[in-house]
């Protein structure tokens, strides 16, 4: 999915740097703020054992549904409950998700909380009708199934992780959940399906959070810290507040045009005079033997803060590319075509 701050295109640069900071011995690497996964994804992928955690739900959602598999589930007691057919093979998609998938698209729709406030008959135009109607009826579905012991955990998240990519997927929307579009474009307007996640094998333990980053640090010890903080007042929480309430499953009271859900609580990193002390807070406690730190030269936090707190644990040094940022919210003042994404790491030498 689209997603704001997303690392997917530095993946070379970031692999680039861990390439020259390691010595060959590290085995563990935590995302302390994973987004999507696509980092965790990547370095699971070069054979590292990883902790992935995010604040919002819905992040840990979608890093649960791919990080903590390593195959596609094969939803054996829900087949049989459901007396499914033979699945037909859909090229790269597995024989018994495509089975289930193919169930659970063909649900009767449900005028549930998704078609009441976030479709035309609520007034939004996040969806169109039916696809709102058909994520309801699915994350209905998905409920049940867990409830009735039909799904083991991992089958669950995956699910529940193809059904917010696939209605990610169909939003109407400019990539974030702040404002709907006021017709219907072409992408929104085809029908939802579920989208498979993204797994890699070969790789056991890796473990997903859904904590606060300066709570958790003080309870893991990885050899690679990956650092990948909000930079600026942008709030994940209301960026993607439509997927959170899918997530949670929920009937959140709502306010405004948008319909926002009410009492979104906004980060320590997305605040001038908080992100300072939360980053020296987190860098005090990590027990790391490198740490990352991906920012870039929009942030709220000065440089000069960045390389006093880091140098606290060892001598920092500072890495830096440039690229294409993200046009989504191409209203705001600052529109700059490209910006400086900078890694600053330390190698940790001091308690």
């Amino acid at each position: 999915m689209n997603y704001i701050g997303s690392k997917h295109s530095l993946l070379p640069f970031l692999e680039r740097v861990y390439r020259k900071i390691s010595d060959g011995s590290e085995t563990t690497f935590c995302d302390l703020f994973a987004g999507t996964g696509a980092v965790g994804r990547h370095f699971k992928k070069l054979g590292m054992r990883v902790i992935a955690n995010d604040a919002q739900y819905y992040a840990y959602v979608l890093n649960r549904g791919s990080l903590e598999l390593n195959h596609p589930p094969r939803f054996t007691k829900l087949r049989k409950a459901l007396e499914l057919p033979a699945p037909v093979d859909l090229g790269d998609t597995p024989r018994p998700t495509a089975a289930v998938f193919g169930f659970l698209e063909k649900l009767p729709r449900r005028n549930g909380f998704l078609a009441q406030t976030y479709a035309p008959r609520g007034g939004r135009l996040y969806f169109t009708q039916e696809n709102a109607s058909k994520a309801d009826a699915i994350r209905a579905r998905l409920e049940r199934w867990q409830k009735d012991g039909l799904l083991t955990k991992n089958e669950y998240f995956y699910l529940l992780a193809a059904l917010i990519e696939g209605l990610d997927d169909v939003a109407n929307t400019a990539c974030i959940y702040e404002a709907y579009l006021k017709r219907v474009k072409a992408r929104a307007a085809r029908p939802l399906r579920m989208s498979l996640p993204a797994i890699s094998n070969g790789v056991t333990g890796c473990r997903v959070f859904n904590r606060d980053a300066n709570d958790l640090i003080r309870e893991i010890e990885c050899d690679v810290l990956y650092l990948d903080p909000p930079y600026n007042g942008r709030q994940y929480a209301s960026n993607y507040h439509v997927l959170e309430t899918l997530a949670r499953n929920d009937k959140p009271m709502v306010k405004g045009k948008t319909g926002m859900r009410d009492g979104l609580v906004r980060s320590a990193y997305s605040r001038k005079r908080e992100v300072t002390d939360a980053f020296e807070d987190l860098v005090r406690n990590a027990n790391a033997k490198h740490i990352l730190l991906s920012y870039n030269d929009e942030g709220l936090m000065p440089l000069a803060d960045i390389r006093r707190i880091l140098a606290l644990r060892g001598r920092p040094k500072t890495f830096k590319t440039t690229y294409s940022r993200f046009k989504a919210d191409n209203g705001r003042e600052y529109k700059r075509a490209a910006t400086v994404e900078f890694v600053h790491y330390v190698r940790v030498t001091k308690g």
